[in-house]
């Protein structure tokens, strides 16, 4: 059976997946909700660096993601900022993530490394969008196809 033909829908499922669970590390660390910041019930300090900022990121990239909004932009953010939370936080704690306990940062930022380079796949604002305005997106290159010259 050829699988192909759900890589669109699986993608977008996946990136609703991922930004959902991002959307909600933002909501949880600037409102104190679900668990607060690290499970300790509280929000960040308003402004703080960088935890208030990041938790920024998470909500508004999450929520971007989530409905495919500005997805290649917000997912290159939010993989940017996960890259930073690792290098700067946890892997002066240890050269592995599962020492360090940077598994997550690094799991979110290689993620929305890769909805960055796909897109955002089938079910996506972002191609709303497009079909409304007349642009087309560039169909990414697989094995069977060549660049358009």
């Amino acid at each position: 059976m050829n699988l192909d033909r759900f890589r669109g829908p699986a993608l977008a499922l996946f990136r609703m997946v991922v930004g959902l669970f991002f959307l909600c590390h933002g909501l949880a660390s600037l409102f104190g909700i679900l668990g607060g910041n690290q499970g300790t019930g509280q929000a960040v300090e308003f402004a703080s660096w960088p935890g208030w900022w990041a938790a920024l990121i998470q909500l508004l990239c999450g929520a971007l993601v989530l409905v495919g909004l500005l997805t290649r932009a917000s997912a290159t953010l939010a993989s940017g900022s996960m890259a930073y939370a690792y290098f700067v936080v946890h892997q002066p704690k240890g050269l592995l993530p599962l020492v360090n306990g940077g598994e997550l940062a690094a799991m979110y930022s290689w993620t929305f490394l890769l909805i960055a380079v796909l897109g955002p796949g089938a079910w996506a604002l972002d191609h709303l969008i497009q079909r409304r305005s007349g642009t087309s997106e560039q169909r990414p290159l697989t094995a069977d196809a060549s660049p358009a010259s």
